[in-house]
């Protein structure tokens, strides 16, 4: 008798780890593996991976998830896949060797042309295509900055032979032994090659930043076909059924299927994604305009504000500064910190995202006196990220509901969302209710709903979300007058800051 596969295998490739996660058919999760891999900065704002790193991480803890499981290929019935957005990677389409290291969505060295780009008057025309601003963030830029870099390559790209992807097509590619070179369309809704009402890549904007059409992948919806694995990989092909980048698969994981919810993802960045329903709506205050998701050929939007460093502080207070061992140690530290010392970090580090998209900005700190140490320095890494997501919260009521209504709740998940004290001071900063839920890593559970649902065996939109699962509410305990002097005291940081 043939087995039945009910098992989904989620594969999250983020900006500092691989992790592969066994989900069993009702969502819950079975077995994970997790590998960090190096982090490259050859010059000041760079940020760069080896490809083989993204691969081999994946590869391995793919294996090591099913082995815990105690799985093989024949109990998987789909592979859904999410990643890190916009880091990019070109490679030869016969050999797979990559023509550099990827260039990771944190990387600033494209500035120039984004900057030239501006003055010549094209980003009306970008923003009104994409949805995006001119910022090196995205990847247009960044495979036009590595095409002029390398002698022929553009003209190899005109014939096919070098091929453009952010990380999900890369893996499809590997995965698939080569066969298949796709994306989805929130992750090429993030490219600044494509046209987010048409549906496809731009031709315009292609031919603007001299990016070859024929290097670019199909683009799907989310729950689709995506081909299948290689059989030499888990000794059996496994289709690949989802796909999403990791901010859109946040927002389907915590079941943000509604107009007015709102989500934010602490990882190394925060993402902050409110659902505007199937009419993208065009920010007045230098959000993005993106798909959320995109099922049954429908597309789906949100608006969003992306925020550069978020557990990417706390990794530099361990890395850095070394006043921590481990992460997971910081809210303790930062629990010690004196109440009479009111600090503040603006963690700039590679520049301000929303609302303020200023590339050429650092990190800077206020407030230091000769008692300011390591659990000062903690708190205010900690609190640096509820300041900033207090400026997406005013900046999305503005644009999306000025009567409150998007002001009911926010839903949070990733890594930092298991810290209650964080959690708890963001809720004081933004004045609102802030949800967590059940299962903190909505990236992957989202990923394992897409290609669950696309190989039927999960439900529809309207049951997945009735399941979603609150673990802990924190509501606002601040006064508002603290409230409101305190967020007075970082928005004058954050002006010295871009002043310098």
């Amino acid at each position: 008798m043939s087995r039945i596969a009910k098992h989904i295998l989620a594969i999250d490739q983020g900006t500092t780890s691989s992790r592969a996660i066994v989900f069993d058919p009702a969502l819950s999760p079975v077995a994970s593996a997790q590998q960090e891999f190096e982090q490259h900065f050859p010059a000041s704002g760079w940020v760069e991976h080896a490809p083989e790193d993204l691969w081999q991480t994946t590869l391995d803890t793919c294996r090591a998830a099913l082995e815990k499981a105690a799985l093989d290929a024949r109990d998987i019935a789909g592979i859904g896949i999410t990643n890190q957005r916009e880091t990019t990677l070109i490679w030869d389409r016969d050999t797979g060797k990559p023509l550099a290291r990827a260039i990771v969505w944190q990387d600033r060295r494209s500035a120039a042309i984004c900057t030239a780009l501006r003055d010549a008057g094209h980003e009306p025309m970008i923003t009104a295509r994409t949805g995006l601003l001119l910022d090196p963030y995205f990847s247009g830029t960044k495979v036009k900055w590595l095409l002029d870099q390398h002698d022929g390559a553009r003209d190899r790209a005109a014939r096919g032979e070098l091929l453009f992807g952010t990380v999900d097509s890369y893996l499809i590619w590997r995965l698939s032994g080569g066969r298949l070179h796709a994306t989805d369309a929130t992750n090429a809704s993030r490219t600044l090659l494509y046209d987010i009402h048409r549906g496809d890549w731009s031709d315009e904007i292609c031919a603007l930043l001299d990016v070859p059409r024929a290097m670019l992948p199909e683009v799907h919806d989310c729950a689709s076909d995506f081909g299948v694995t290689d059989p030499a990989l888990f000794g059996a092909p496994i289709p690949i059924r989802g796909v999403a980048g990791d901010q859109q698969a946040a927002t389907v994981g915590q079941a943000c299927f509604e107009p007015g919810m709102m989500k934010s993802t602490y990882g190394t960045g925060c993402f902050a994604l409110l659902n505007t329903g199937t009419e993208p709506v065009t920010s007045q205050n230098r959000l993005l305009t993106t798909l959320a998701y995109q099922l049954d050929g429908t597309p789906t939007y949100a608006l969003e504000g992306s925020i550069f460093v978020a557990g990417a502080v706390v990794q530099w207070l361990r890395d850095g500064l070394g006043v921590l061992d481990r992460a997971e140690d910081s809210a303790a530290l930062a629990a010690k910190a004196d109440p009479e010392q009111d600090v503040i970090i603006v963690p700039a580090f590679t520049g301000l995202g929303a609302p303020y998209w200023n590339a050429e900005a650092r990190g800077a700190t206020y407030g230091l006196t000769r008692a300011t140490g390591p659990a000062e320095l903690a708190r205010a890494a900690l609190q640096s990220v509820g300041y900033q997501t207090r400026d997406l919260w005013e900046a999305m009521r503005a644009d999306w509901a000025p009567d409150e209504t998007c002001r009911a709740t926010l839903r949070v998940d990733g890594g930092m969302s298991a810290s209650d004290s964080a959690m708890q001071f963001l809720a004081d900063i933004i004045g609102a209710p802030v949800d967590r839920p059940r299962i903190l890593e909505t990236t992957a559970l989202g990923a394992a709903w897409l290609a669950g649902h696309h190989a039927g065996i999960c439900p529809g939109p309207e049951e997945f979300a009735r399941d979603w699962s609150l673990d802990k509410r924190f509501d606002p305990a601040m006064d508002e007058a603290e409230r409101q002097q305190r967020y007075a005291r970082w928005t004058r940081a954050v002006e010295a800051t871009l002043s310098v």
